[in-house]
């Protein structure tokens, strides 16, 4: 993959699917990921090698953000640790994100210390996913709708 977004968009992904916010469709090749604070919902869709999804990161910056790094983590294509995920379950990523204005450093550090993980810990789990994401041959590209308020 050419390009790589900040690797809290790992710890972002690890959140999505310790809340169960990621929902796969059987056999439509798509899947819904609410947002952290549930007031989106994104939609990424495949075929085969490619991903589309219409979140921020993916749509603005053309990388891989934490919807398709979650569904790909679920695929079985990006490695999950369980183990460290967990520590990422009821994160309001958008809260953080505003708090932090956009420093995702920052506000990956906060949400770390808070749950009490090891920062180095929780680096080497993201590291892998990168590491792996960069290995992968897939093209990310933008959807053109634009994310629609959750249901509740």
């Amino acid at each position: 993959m050419e390009k790589i977004g900040p690797i809290e968009k790992v710890y972002e992904a690890y959140s999505a699917i310790a809340d169960n916010r990621v929902r796969i469709s059987e056999g439509e090749n798509s899947a819904e990921v609410e947002s952290s604070d549930r007031q989106k919902a994104y939609t990424v869709t495949w075929t085969e090698d490619i991903y589309t999804s219409n979140d921020n990161a993916s749509y603005w910056q053309g990388y891989a953000g934490y919807p398709i790094i979650a569904v790909m983590m679920l695929q079985g294509r990006l490695p999950l640790d369980r183990a460290v995920m967990e520590h990422f379950r009821a994160i309001d990523w958008h809260q953080l994100n505003e708090k932090h204005k956009r420093d995702y450093a920052a506000a990956a550090q906060e949400a770390i210390a808070a749950k009490g993980l090891d920062p180095n810990e929780a680096r080497v789990a993201a590291e892998k996913v990168i590491e792996e994401l960069r290995k992968l041959d897939i093209v990310v590209k933008r959807d053109k709708s634009r994310p629609q308020k959750a249901n509740k």
